[in-house]
């Protein structure tokens, strides 16, 4: 099938589907559920794309591999994480923001999430509906920095949800495995997972679009969505937060500044309450 079409087609079922989200969380007054959502759809938006495609057998499989396992795990971390839990801070937030038009301006950002959901499968897209295999050596490359990001993500998430599990560590600053060398481990690995597409479209027609996708997560975790949002309050209502964020690299893991505490500490899960990780 033509990109076009199926690009229009996976673009009217996100819309859908974030559209159901929308509806539910009218009655529901809990937004939080459309991050699971759009993990779970990105993940088979990438499988639809390898269905449908019209590039080598070898392209497709690895889309669908890479995009539906990402996306499923993902998922299926962020429904276990939300389920039964009081509404994101970020989405109760806008709400309070946006007083009475709160619902209408909420579809529209339910919707934007599904912009920026095609955006981000032009990763899958090129590779795809490329003409060529790819090299042994871009094959090589793109399965490594998937396992790489996958690993690191899932070691990033179990690591928090250990810490969290403990009772007295309530309100205190996760500094165990990952969360050591950086205060969002699971952020950074998001972006890499991003790179192995275009590790696998090295060499293609319009192969280079693909660092769009890697380029536009990291600027909504860093600039939009992720920091910004998420710290300002941090700093607010976690003692030891600024003192954690003046000695550990935001997003790449970096070797902490200054000697970290014996013990790991870490405030309520908020610190990882964003999109996607």
């Amino acid at each position: 099938m033509p990109a076009v079409a199926v690009a229009l087609l996976a673009f009217v079922g996100l819309i859908v589907s974030f559209t159901a989200v929308w509806i539910t969380q009218l009655h529901s007054r809990n937004a939080g559920m459309i991050d699971p959502v759009w993990a779970a759809t990105l993940g088979g938006v990438a499988m639809f794309v390898a269905i449908l495609a019209t590039g080598p057998e070898l392209n497709r499989a690895l889309v669908a591999a890479g995009g539906g396992i990402w996306g499923l795990r993902l998922a299926r971390h962020l429904w276990r994480r939300n389920r039964g839990q009081p509404e994101d801070p970020r989405y109760r937030q806008f709400r309070l923001q946006w007083g009475d038009a709160a619902p209408r301006n909420m579809f529209w950002l339910f919707q934007l999430q599904a912009l920026i959901s095609m955006l981000l499968s032009v990763a899958f897209f090129i590779p795809a509906y490329s003409t060529e295999t790819p090299s042994r050596f871009a094959i090589a490359a793109a399965v490594a920095i998937w396992i790489v990001a996958l690993a690191g993500e899932t070691a990033a998430d179990r690591q928090l949800k250990q810490f969290l599990a403990n009772p007295e560590h309530r309100g205190q600053v996760c500094r165990a495995g990952w969360w050591r060398y950086s205060r969002h481990p699971n952020y950074f690995f998001e972006c890499v997972h991003w790179l192995a597409y275009a590790a696998l479209a090295i060499g293609v027609p319009w192969g280079w679009l693909t660092l769009m996708p890697p380029v536009l997560m990291a600027w909504l975790l860093v600039k939009v969505s992720g920091l910004p949002l998420l710290e300002a309050r941090l700093v607010q209502t976690r003692p030891g937060y600024r003192e954690y964020m003046r000695t550990t690299s935001a997003i790449v893991p970096w070797p902490p500044r200054a000697a970290a505490s014996t013990s790991p500490t870490r405030p309520d899960h908020p610190q990882d309450r964003s999109t996607r990780s």
